[in-house]
């Protein structure tokens, strides 16, 4: 069925659905400023703090490994979380996934380091980094959910990029918080200088909780119910009823989470520990990258609105198969000018053509009735061989290249071609009825 199934009557107000997209990006940024501080200070501090009994490249991957540990807990979250948003609603679920994430960050930076109580201190790092993950894994969706069955006809893509968008505000925060705590002298700043950013996520938390608790459940998942009683496993259903949507979303996962943390983490340690560029270069071109993400997110998801999802999604895979060795040819540079460039340009462009529109993509995929658990269940299960591991690969095939980055851009060009075909493989989605409980592949 195309067209969408809502009247002038049942419409949402210009305040309610102001408070929507608020809440959509304030509990993302959080979420996202949680999760990349993690990376950041992994990149950074934590192989010195909690693992010293290696030596620096060892440490920097052994932090790396305990970053990826947390995309192991993502699908679970994902899991219980979508179960529970599909059969009792998406605002209660919003407000626990949100203080799981945010209160497990804070508890971070309360850490005790290797130095006070030894082998624990990496224990504790790593339960505290399940629990982030087990929370951020239905987090996301949940918020693209809410906005796009929120969202007025023919503006789901724009609508459903908020959630998107509030992630790199996040990245944003995070890269400046440590950018700003990069003029610390390095004995402070490994003292208790690190600890300052996952502190402040407390502030942010209570406001992400205060603004997620003034909306109302959707229209859409309302109406669903109205009609049909819950599905009492609908991960499972999602799998049966839409096994090609379900591996589509999976496939297309590959190439956006891995690059979203390869550059970004992976990048800022290669520049700082391999070529030996100011730590303030890299960290200032995440943050740019960012900017231009988010800006680069809402032109390409208004975009999927007017031509498909489809195109501008396969677009993004392509164009970042082709970024690859230009950027590490610009990092060999040094320059920081063209550093700076190189980030803003695959993130703005690259990534956003990627990102802007798979968060509407991923949710027109999936009925109402399974939508939540569909989306974060599938969409985790890619960030396990995806996001989480993608600067730990990276790290090793930088080793294994006696610190050559080749064989890290085969590898960024081999996902990004597989995203391509994933998406490819894929339906079109963008003039679906939004309000249809049965999604079958089509």
């Amino acid at each position: 069925m195309l067209g969408e199934c809502v009247t002038d009557a049942d419409a949402p107000s210009p305040t309610r659905l102001r408070h929507v997209l608020l809440s959509a990006g304030i509990g993302s940024a959080l979420e996202w400023y949680d999760f990349y501080i993690f990376s950041l200070a992994s990149a950074l501090v934590f192989g010195p703090l909690f693992f010293p009994s290696f030596d620096a490249t060892t440490g920097t991957l052994a932090s790396f490994a305990t970053f990826a540990v947390g995309f192991l807990a993502r699908p679970f979250g994902g899991l219980f979380f979508g179960h529970f948003g599909d059969r009792w609603g998406r605002k209660p679920v919003l407000v626990a996934t949100l203080l799981l994430v945010g209160g497990s960050t804070f508890a971070i930076g309360l850490l005790p380091t290797y130095a006070h109580v030894g082998i624990w201190a990496p224990i504790l790092l790593l339960i505290l980094r399940l629990i982030q993950g087990f929370g951020a894994g239905a987090e996301y969706g949940g918020a693209v959910v809410m906005a796009v069955e929120f969202a007025p006809p023919g503006k789901r893509g724009l609508y459903g990029a908020f959630a998107p968008m509030g992630t790199q505000i996040g990245f944003t925060l995070a890269g400046g918080a440590f950018w700003l705590l990069g003029s610390m002298a390095k004995d402070p700043m490994l003292t208790w200088g690190w600890r300052i950013p996952f502190l402040v996520s407390f502030v942010l938390l209570g406001l992400g909780v205060y603004i997620r608790a003034k909306v109302s459940e959707t229209p859409v998942f309302q109406a669903a119910r109205a009609k049909h009683p819950p599905l009492k496993l609908p991960a499972l259903e999602a799998v049966r009823r839409s096994p090609r949507n379900f591996f589509v979303v999976v496939g297309a996962r590959l190439a956006e989470n891995a690059l979203g943390y390869l550059y970004p983490v992976f990048g800022v340690s290669y520049l700082i520990n391999n070529l030996h560029v100011p730590r303030n270069v890299p960290i200032l071109g995440t943050i740019a990258g960012s900017i231009a993400l988010i800006i680069g997110a809402l032109a390409f998801a208004s975009l999927s609105d007017r031509i498909g999802r489809r195109p501008v999604y396969i677009f993004g895979a392509l164009f970042s198969a082709a970024c690859a060795v230009p950027f590490f040819l610009v990092a060999q540079t040094g320059n920081p000018g063209l550093i700076i460039l190189a980030f803003v340009i695959e993130m703005g462009v690259g990534s956003a053509a990627m990102f802007g529109p798979q968060a509407v993509y991923f949710a027109e995929l999936f009925g109402p009735r399974l939508r939540y658990s569909g989306f974060a269940f599938a969409r985790e299960l890619g960030s396990i061989i995806a996001g989480g591991p993608a600067p730990l690969i990276a790290g090793l095939l930088v080793v294994a290249a006696s610190g050559a980055p080749w064989g890290v851009c085969i590898y960024i060009i081999i996902i990004s071609l597989v995203t391509a075909f994933a998406v490819w493989c894929g339906p079109e989605t963008y003039k679906n009825d939004i309000h249809q409980d049965d999604v079958q592949d089509r």
